[in-house]
């Protein structure tokens, strides 16, 4: 689940070693599976260990997972980094904002998935983003909003990119239908 680097496990267990006995080390998601996620480490006494926890074990400590997080700390990495600036403590939990799917997730929770995790992050550096409205006929029909919203290049990122991209991951669809209101007025993102 989470890879902790011999540095990083050193690091801990020296810090570990001032603290009460049995305390541990939590690994944690502050609002997992959104665009708001952060990941984070701290102490963790013995007296707040919940026993839905999940017990990692690592060279001279141990670490504790609550349930929610687990699932958005797989391929999570920490590290304990040393240079000319100094050292510092790295996390980098890339499933962390990344809403999990069920095996039996619809047709538009899957395309929405893509759009969040795909799309939305792409057309954030823009002040952009997109939703799903519905599923029409094997069409389906975006929202856009922000910076997109009155955008020239929108066409091209709808046919281009968002079409292209969502035809090939998903053949139940036709095709991607834009039904944003892009004429200027007050609703437009200048």
């Amino acid at each position: 689940m989470i890879n902790i680097s011999e540095t990083a496990q050193s690091h801990f267990a020296k810090l570990l070693s001032d603290q009460a006995e049995n305390t541990k080390i939590r690994v944690f998601v502050v609002n997992p599976g959104t665009s708001q996620a952060e990941c984070g480490v701290s102490y963790c006494p013995e007296d707040a260990v919940e026993d839905t926890d999940i017990h990692l074990e690592f060279n001279g400590f141990d670490a504790v997972v609550d349930a929610e997080s687990a699932p958005f700390l797989g391929e999570a990495e920490i590290d304990f980094v040393t240079d000319k600036m100094g050292s510092q403590l790295t996390l980098k939990a890339p499933n962390a904002k990344a809403k999990k799917l069920g095996d039996n997730a619809s047709l538009e929770e899957q395309i929405q998935h893509m759009i969040d995790t795909e799309v939305n992050p792409q057309l954030a550096s823009h002040g952009g983003q997109v939703s799903l409205v519905e599923i029409a006929d094997g069409i389906a029909i975006l929202q856009f909003g922000g910076g997109c919203n009155g955008c020239s290049m929108i066409d091209v990122t709808l046919k281009e990119g968002i079409e292209k991209e969502m035809l090939a991951k998903f053949p139940e669809i036709k095709g991607v239908k834009d039904a944003t209101d892009h004429n200027p007025g007050e609703h437009s993102y200048y």
